[in-house]
């Protein structure tokens, strides 16, 4: 039609204009925060509670708007927070499994009320959420709600858990904290961050209304994640767990440190992920994909595009072709936009090309999406990338070298495999070092999947039945918890470095006996040369001599463990356990040599050293049976496809041994250790080394792989300090002095250690002869972490 003005749907396409949106599109979400006269308090007690003289935190939209402020919150404010939390969680958890189900099971229909409401607000913060995705979690959690006590026996709630999130975290993430916190049974602080804020508040509004007891969810707002280790100090708080950034969750670990309160970190924002496009990839879904991926607005990874070298080409052009035309993403602030320029142009300058969908704007917070062709592993803006819509691109030729750039970042926390090789993805997804798995697809999250970082990427599992256990305690805990406390005044540049027991050169040793410690199969004095010597029970005299190991030491040990653990990892479970079937009968025929070392480092009776012997040899058993009885499985996904959950070993664990029952508590760590895979470095107890080091000699009789189980005696504290430090080392299990717990606590952050920390006191700790279904069950849980692969259909 001649002078027609009118624009056709190619058109449309080719411009993506946006239409003015209607006028009341944010109507239900402006109403409500009108209501509370934009100025949002803090959800305490079931109730908003907004005090006056209190500093205030402004939260403006994209255009620079305001949307509304928040409380600040102080000591005053945690003090009545966890007061109500209490009261929260004796209501809360007095219920039944059924009464707490339909509680969760109602705010359901709430949200279908209230969806608009929802939607809007978290639109306008912009923490993207959608209700759909919420009401998924809730259905969920409802129905673990309802089977705790029959498919989780055994265990029991926490208490009061802190929820902490750093600014930038989304609220998916947050409430995958939340929900599974409150199914099961606990009481839950939430410090969210500031976009996240408004849309906790409201929610946690919706959640009173649905039944919630007055007290169960709590919501603090604050300046900074700072506000998250106030809360901790309190000594109502049971449990402290945090999703976000890195630096706001090492600052967290360093502030809580000696507080005596686990915590646990998600640091899901920032990390470095590869897409891996093989030659048999469907090459134009593969290059949507990444697209999709690497060019959101807000996204909480970067992705390092990686691609097999003979369709590098085809690659290239098709992403040039998908390119075209695309607008430039804003960027949070105009210092992003200065770390995007610089990263940009130190690639240009090491030879690096660049696919532009448009020219980049002089200045503001804007930047084009852009391809970073001819990148080196160790070029900045793949180590390192910035804030922006930049998609690094390397290359491999074969299956090994893709999966050595997939491992090639500190962190571990998701990978993107493309192929149509059913075998070729399978084996992929099996030797990266990564929680999540995503199979001709990428960021699919359902609360049945497991969440877990590897590396670098967090020290807690968060979804799935497996990312419940962190709100649980078993019913038998291996030992007293740490004592609640401040903590203690510390140079930690100089814990482990004082004065060790008189050290004697070993060509000086004269007593009845001078034991050896046990390294990659063989035994072997301390590098230093040097024994320590042991005492009687009496504590007057010397029973005997051992080696006073150290860093060097715990080197060796660490350079044989991480030579063999691949290996043993990948040997079948029945495998593993006809080995730990061959270390209990090597105790069986080693019985009394071990038992006369218990009985004469201890002072027990010649029986009762007997009868400890007779339960390491039980418990040993116990772990070879375990073996291959446990393991993930398929989940059921609302999708089409299937997804798997699989436990892998963690790598090498540092064990500093406890001194009860030295024997006992050693066999039933080692067990839990090898038998999921992982490689073990041992550290006696100081007081009690003689027990540890006598079963040398049934670890060089039984046929575990040398370096599989290393034994270092020494001084603890100096110890410690050498395993906290090794950055190979994935975890530490520590029985020993509150200084250490607190040293442990504040060190191993870089890269992230799991720590199982228990602080023992004279005469106090755990009865390792007495069994319990749960102590075995928690045992395994410390010593694998997850991963989660889904592989759609068609």
């Amino acid at each position: 039609m001649a002078g027609s003005t009118t624009k056709t749907v190619y058109d449309i396409f080719q411009s993506m204009e946006q239409g003015p949106a209607p006028a009341s599109s944010t109507a239900t979400a402006q109403a409500w925060l009108d209501h509370h006269s934009r100025a949002l308090g803090l959800f305490i007690d079931g109730k908003f509670v907004c005090p006056a003289d209190r500093q205030r935190r402004s939260l403006v939209d994209c255009k620079g708007g305001n949307v509304c402020t928040t409380v600040c919150a102080v000591e005053d404010d945690i003090s009545q927070c966890a007061s109500s939390a209490v009261n929260g969680f004796k209501a809360w958890s007095s219920q039944t499994c059924y009464q707490r189900a339909q509680v969760l099971l109602k705010l359901v229909s709430i949200l279908g009320l209230h969806n608009k409401c929802v939607s809007e607000l978290c639109e306008l913060c912009e923490a993207s959420c959608s209700p759909s995705t919420l009401v998924r979690l809730l259905q969920y959690y409802s129905s673990w709600a309802q089977l705790r006590d029959t498919l989780i026996t055994n265990w029991k709630p926490l208490g009061v858990v802190a929820v902490v999130v750093s600014d930038d975290c989304s609220l998916y993430s947050l409430f995958l904290k939340v929900l599974p916190a409150l199914a099961m049974g606990n009481s839950v602080i939430v410090v969210p961050g500031q976009y996240t804020a408004p849309p906790v508040l409201l929610l946690a509004q919706l959640f009173t209304g649905a039944g919630l007891p007055a007290g169960a969810l709590n919501v603090l707002t604050g300046g900074d994640v700072s506000l998250g280790a106030n809360v901790a100090q309190n000594p109502s708080i049971s449990y402290v767990t945090y999703s976000g950034n890195k630096q706001d969750a090492v600052m967290l670990c360093k502030a809580t440190a000696g507080m005596g309160i686990p915590i646990s970190v998600s640091p899901c924002i920032g990390a470095t992920c590869p897409f891996i496009i093989f030659d048999s990839a469907d090459i134009d879904s593969a290059v949507d994909g990444a697209i999709e991926a690497a060019f959101r607005k807000k996204k909480e990874a970067h992705w390092v595009l990686c691609v097999q070298e003979n369709v590098l080409d085809s690659v290239v052009s098709r992403l040039r072709l998908r390119m075209e035309r695309m607008k430039c993403v804003g960027l949070r602030s105009d210092e992003d936009r200065v770390l995007v320029d610089a990263a940009v142009h130190e690639a240009q300058q090491q030879g690096a090309t660049l696919i532009q969908s448009c020219s980049a704007p002089p200045s503001g917070a804007q930047y084009p999406p852009t391809v970073v062709c001819g990148t080196a592993p160790a070029s900045p803006c793949v180590v390192s990338p910035a804030p922006g819509p930049l998609l690094p691109v390397l290359t491999f030729r074969s299956y090994t070298e893709a999966v050595t750039l997939g491992n090639h970042s500190p962190h571990g926390q998701a990978a993107s495999i493309w192929t149509e090789d059913l075998t070729l993805a399978q084996e992929t997804a099996k030797n990266l070092s990564v929680g999540s798995v995503w199979v001709n697809s990428h960021s699919v999250w359902d609360p049945c999947l497991p969440v877990a970082g590897h590396k670098d990427s967090g020290t807690c599992t968060d979804g799935g039945q497996e990312g419940m256990y962190q709100f649980l305690r078993p019913s038998s805990s291996l030992s007293p918890p740490l004592p609640r406390s401040s903590p203690l005044p510390m140079d930690y540049t100089k814990f482990g470095t004082g004065a060790s027991p008189v050290i004697i050169p070993d060509d000086s040793v004269s007593a009845p006996k001078s034991y050896l410690q046990f390294v990659g199969g063989k035994t072997c004095k301390s590098v230093s040369g040097c024994s320590i010597p042991v005492q009687p029970p009496e504590g007057d005299g010397v029973l005997a001599y051992c080696p006073d190991g150290g860093r060097k030491d715990i080197r060796n040990a660490v350079e044989a463990a991480i030579k063999v653990q691949p290996g043993w990892m990948k040997k079948s479970p029945s495998a593993r356990a006809q080995s730990l079937y061959s270390v209990a009968k090597g105790l069986e025929a080693k019985r009394r040599d071990v038992a006369a070392s218990v009985h004469i480092q201890t002072g027990l009776s010649v029986v009762e050293a007997e009868k400890e012997v007779e339960l390491s040899i039980t418990r040993l058993s116990d772990w070879a049976a375990y073996c291959d009885k446990i393991q993930g499985g398929s989940l059921p996904m609302p999708q089409s496809g299937c997804a798997l959950s699989v436990p892998e070993a963690l790598g090498v664990i540092g064990v500093v041994l406890p001194d009860n029952n030295p024997l006992l508590s050693m066999v039933t760590l080692l067990g839990a250790a090898v038998a999921t895979g992982n490689a073990v470095v041992m550290v006696p107890s100081q007081k009690y080394p003689l027990p540890a080091l006598s079963f040398i000699q049934v670890l060089q009789a039984s046929d575990l792989p040398a370096g599989l189980v290393n034994v270092i005696s020494g001084s603890r504290d100096q110890l410690t300090v050498a395993l906290a430090n090794h950055s190979v080392i994935k975890a530490i299990w520590y029985w020993g002095s509150a200084e250490g717990c607190q040293y442990l606590q504040y060190t191993c952050t870089s890269p992230l250690k799991t720590l199982c920390l228990f602080c023992q006191k004279d005469k106090e700790g755990k009865d390792w002869t007495q069994s319990h279904p749960s102590l075995l069950e928690n045992l395994w849980r410390n010593a694998v972490q997850w991963k989660s692969v889904w592989i759609p259909t068609a």
